[in-house]
C-alpha cells in the first residue's frame, strides 16, 4: 500500500490499513478530529489525539488545534481521520502549513454512505475491523 498523492495542500491520502500500519509502527501519529461529541457517541480509537477541527456551539475553529499537533508529531508524520474524510482534508492542510508531514486517511471513521444513507456499511475505520471503541 502507497499514499496517494494529496490535490494541494498536504502529503496525501492512506487508507485507513496503511494509518494503521504506520501507527503501529511507530512512524505516524493518529490524530482524530470529530468533536468530542462524535467520539464519545460514535465511538473513537484508543490512543489517537483528540484534536477536534471544530467545536460546539456553533462548530467554532478549536483554538488549540495547531498546539495539539505540533505537540503530538514529535518528528513524526501525522494521519488525520474525521467522520467521512473532509475535515480531515481540511486539517492536514493546516499542519502542513505549520510545517507538519500530514495524510488525510480516506474513508474517515465512518465511511461513505450507503443507497440509504446510512454510514458504517461502506468502507470506513470501523469497517475495516480497525481498532475502536465505544462508551
Amino acid at each position: 500500500m502507497r499514499p496517494r498523492p494529496a490535490q494541494a495542500g498536504y502529503a496525501g491520502d492512506v487508507s485507513p490499513q496503511l494509518a494503521w500500519q504506520w501507527v503501529q509502527a511507530g512512524e505516524a501519529v493518529l490524530v482524530d478530529v470529530r468533536t468530542d461529541a462524535e467520539r464519545e457517541w460514535v465511538g473513537f480509537v484508543p490512543g489517537a489525539v483528540a484534536a477536534a477541527w471544530k467545536q460546539w456551539p456553533g462548530m467554532a475553529m478549536n483554538p488549540a488545534f495547531d498546539q495539539l499537533v505540533s505537540q503530538a508529531a514529535n518528528g513524526r508524520k501525522l494521519v488525520f481521520l474525521c467522520r467521512s474524510g473532509v475535515r480531515s482534508i481540511a486539517a492536514a492542510k493546516r499542519a502542513t502549513e505549520l510545517g507538519l508531514e500530514s495524510y488525510n486517511v480516506l474513508e474517515g471513521f465512518e465511511g461513505d454512505p450507503d443507497e440509504n444513507a446510512h454510514r458504517g456499511r461502506k468502507g470506513g475505520w470501523r469497517y475495516h475491523g480497525l481498532p475502536w471503541r465505544q462508551n
